[in-house]
């Protein structure tokens, strides 16, 4: 969520708000709604649909559900709501929640409203403002990982947030859930996913001290300081946080990283820039985390196959919601391809 110019596109035709409908439903409920309101999507992401409402000299940003029937616990706006409500108090990259609606009448889905931050995020490339800094891609790498690791030191029980989730029993559920999401969403049988789901029952690590989990936790997912790619601004899509294992968001966000030689399927998959050498290795993000957060690392392996079998599992989600044209967001189409390629990536980190 950068500039107007930079960061929003006119929404897309399948995926149009009413204005003057959601702009009459919010005029008493947000400070400065009673102007009027003009409305962009955020063209970024593959999942949630997210929206610049901009009254002028107030703004605001409204998240909803991707369109077609979705799981629901993978797109939950009154979970993400009711996290982004209270962590801003103790997390100071939370952005605030202001209000949720869960009225489908109205837009179509459940939304809700939180705050509007200002600054970078950086996708396949590195953005013209970081073009002079030569160690930019190491200072947001290691920023990446500081600020999760004090994330997971947040206390959330003083937040009122110890019932979000079951920590125990959480790899377990993860690994099993999953698999039923990939058995509904599969368009082809594919070998690898059966060994994976095996290899997984069978390498469980010992159980860690629960924390808040943020459960999608990448490069793209964070903002940065438009004049200082060191310094963190905002991390956002908070609608699977949850309680369980935080080691699960450090083999997510492996999941994402990509190096230099990695297959080209991965780097395609990569939620960073990609082909850059200036970025650290998955194992000085790992060391890194270790250091800044004291927890064991030493089962890594295990919770890296567990984020690429996940991620095989959404791009199924996506590409069978494509197939089916429930939406028709043509970026998606390449994910046929990309779902045997990842289950086989997922299969060989399992088997090291």
């Amino acid at each position: 969520m950068t500039s107007e110019a930079n960061d929003t596109i006119a929404m897309r035709p399948d995926e149009q708000l009413d204005e003057s409908r959601l702009g009459n439903y919010l005029r008493d409920k947000l400070q400065g709604a009673d102007q009027a309101l003009s409305i962009r999507q955020f063209g970024g992401g593959a999942a949630n649909l997210t929206y610049l409402l901009d009254y002028g000299t107030q703004q605001y940003v409204l998240r909803r559900p991707p369109l077609g029937p979705v799981a629901p616990s993978a797109h939950d706006m009154a979970r993400e709501y009711r996290v982004l409500s209270v962590l801003y108090q103790a997390f100071r990259y939370a952005p605030r929640a202001y209000l949720l609606c869960e009225d489908n009448s109205l837009i179509g889905a459940p939304f809700f409203i939180m705050e509007r931050r200002n600054g970078l995020v950086v996708r396949r490339s590195i953005p013209g403002e970081y073009a002079a800094i030569i160690d930019a891609p190491q200072k947001m790498s290691f920023a990446l990982v500081d600020a999760l690791a004090e994330f997971h030191a947040v206390d959330y029980q003083a937040l009122g947030l110890e019932t979000l989730g079951k920590p125990d029993g959480f790899i377990e559920r993860q690994i099993e859930g999953w698999y039923g999401r990939w058995n509904k969403a599969k368009v082809d049988d594919i070998a690898e996913m059966d060994g994976v789901y095996k290899w997984l029952k069978d390498h469980l690590p010992p159980a860690s001290a629960a924390t808040l989990v943020h459960n999608d936790y990448k490069l793209d997912n964070v903002m940065l300081a438009y004049d200082d790619p060191g310094k963190l601004v905002a991390i956002f899509d908070w609608d699977m946080c949850t309680l369980g294992d935080p080691l699960a968001d450090l083999g997510a966000l492996l999941t994402y990283w990509t190096e230099p030689s990695d297959a080209p399927y991965l780097q395609m998959t990569a939620m960073m820039p990609v082909g850059d050498e200036r970025f650290p290795s998955r194992a000085a993000l790992v060391e890194r985390y270790a250091q800044r957060s004291g927890r064991d690392v030493s089962h890594i392996r295990f919770y890296h196959t567990l984020g690429i079998y996940r991620l095989v599992v959404i791009c199924a989600q996506i590409y069978i919601r494509y197939k089916r044209g429930q939406t028709q967001d043509q970026r998606f189409e390449s994910f046929g391809m990309m779902i045997p390629l990842l289950a086989k990536a997922a299969w060989d980190t399992a088997n090291g």
